[in-house]
């Protein structure tokens, strides 16, 4: 099916298509487009360090050059110094067209993030915003991100079935209160549907990450697939597991075996192959990283 004909939402029983703008911010976004992300790239900006849920595959705390995963930058940006980063790149990367914060943490839990989106949207309201969230406080912030004209929000969802998610998360933090187990899996799943519905009846172009961890969610992959296209999500991103923390022990997925799930998953799902799981300071072309020049610049004015 081309990106052309395909729906935004099956909202009420109809198909709804995308209209030119959100066509724009699909072929120019090279994770939500595989042949985009030739042409265009991308910058995070790592203005968001708190989170309020603890995955037990994610570590934080260190950073290594030649890293490339999530949840992992060399530098915490205040708003400002994150819309000099913009103003640096832009200067000598004319084939950036997407802003994104995706971390460290979860930017949604982070007042910083919605300043930065604000500053750079004033400046540069033909750039595609973008937004990396676990999907905890998506239902409670999604009309802050629509009135900053953010347009293509990825949502990591790692288990519809509550049984599952228990074993992905330690804990969630919500309106003063933390949860623990199966509590804390099924608020976490209800807020993410919820989000994701609501995002979608405002024509957000939606992806959904799943991180692959066999054993735990294997399997359970097909039932989120198959949640998500029901529910007019554009894209879906299978991400082999980085053992790591409490699923150290882990073995990942091989190549091959991804390989294998996202070829059936396809039949359900548009799904995104050229993923390389990047960092939340990543700037470029997936694969074409150039963090490092702006990161010292920064560090050299500071």
């Amino acid at each position: 099916m081309s990106i052309d004909t395909y729906p935004v939402a099956n909202v009420g029983g109809r198909e709804i298509p995308y209209d030119p703008e959100q066509l724009r911010r699909i072929q120019q976004h090279p994770c939500f487009s595989e042949k985009a992300c030739h042409s265009f790239g991308r910058m995070h900006l790592p203005v968001a360090p708190k989170c309020n849920i603890q995955c037990r595959y994610c570590v934080r705390d260190f950073d290594c050059v030649n890293e490339s995963r999530p949840g992992v930058t060399s530098q915490v940006l205040k708003p400002k110094e994150a819309l000099e980063r913009v103003d640096q790149v832009l200067e000598k990367y004319h084939y950036i067209k997407v802003v994104a914060i995706a971390g460290p943490g979860e930017p949604l839990a982070n007042e910083e993030t919605f300043e930065t989106l604000r500053l750079v949207g004033e400046k540069y309201p033909n750039m595609i915003l973008c937004i990396s969230t676990n999907g905890l406080l998506l239902p409670d912030r999604i009309a802050d991100l629509d009135r900053l004209g953010v347009c293509n929000i990825t949502v990591t969802m790692n288990a519809i079935d509550p049984q599952i998610g228990q074993q992905i998360y330690d804990y969630v933090y919500y309106q003063g209160k933390r949860y623990e187990g199966l509590e804390a899996a099924t608020l976490l799943r209800d807020q993410q549907l919820k989000g994701i519905e609501q995002a979608v009846k405002l024509k957000k172009i939606i992806k959904v990450n799943t991180v692959l961890i066999p054993g735990i969610n294997d399997k359970h992959v097909f039932d989120i697939a198959r949640k998500i296209k029901s529910m007019g999500v554009f894209i879906h991103n299978v991400m082999p597991l980085i053992p790591q923390y409490k699923f150290a022990n882990i073995k990942p997925p091989s190549p091959e075996e991804k390989r294998k799930i996202q070829e059936e998953l396809g039949k359900i799902i548009r799904q995104m192959k050229h993923c390389r799981q990047c960092r939340s300071d990543a700037i470029g072309k997936l694969g074409c990283d150039v963090q490092q020049e702006f990161q010292s610049r920064t560090q050299e004015q500071a």
